[in-house]
């Protein structure tokens, strides 16, 4: 997806410069990387469930995932330390801005009654943070070869320095933000 990556380079960054009134092109916000995450609680008593997730998260995204172990043993969720118990996987570059595409303009309008991402879900850095409740939406997966749904938490780092800046990055690489 390199068309995508020379668009923002050209268009976006000029928008966005113009808009916050920018002295420098290279001061303007830039989207940094995209952190995907699935957490596997159901891993303890089935070590298949892993290596399930880490062949959806390869579709989905083109690139390997990692799997996270714990840190501490916690005898309540019958958790102990170096367990695995979810999958990790970081985009950059042109696999991030091509997941980044494929994300806002084909898996998001496939979401039960959609009605756009929630505005209100950056964390006062520039990041935003959301939650997907199946992997389904994607189109590389299919139904009949999962062996569960499962939700991802997906993070979309930026170098911008507030909200606003990032709010606009976003919503010129396509992100469909609620009113």
């Amino acid at each position: 997806m390199p068309r995508l990556k020379e668009f923002y380079k050209n268009e976006i960054i000029h928008k966005l410069v113009k808009s916050f009134s920018l002295k420098n092109l290279m001061s303007a916000p830039k989207l940094e990387k995209v952190v995907i995450n699935v957490g596997a609680g159901e891993s303890r008593e089935n070590s298949k469930v892993i290596e399930s997730i880490i062949s959806d998260l390869s579709i989905i995204t083109g690139q390997r995932p990692v799997a996270c172990l714990a840190k501490k043993s916690v005898s309540n969720f019958k958790v102990r330390e170096g367990m695995k118990i979810g999958v990790k996987v970081t985009l950059r570059g042109d696999r991030m801005y091509e997941f980044v595409d494929r994300f806002f303009n084909l898996a998001l309008p496939r979401v039960r009654d959609f009605r756009g991402i929630n505005p209100k879900s950056f964390d006062g850095h520039g990041n935003y943070n959301m939650g997907i409740k199946e992997q389904l939406i994607f189109p590389e997966i299919e139904y009949d070869k999962i062996d569960k749904i499962r939700g991802m938490d997906i993070c979309f780092v930026t170098t911008s320095k507030n909200n606003e800046q990032a709010k606009e990055l976003l919503s010129l690489l396509g992100a469909p933000f609620s009113k």
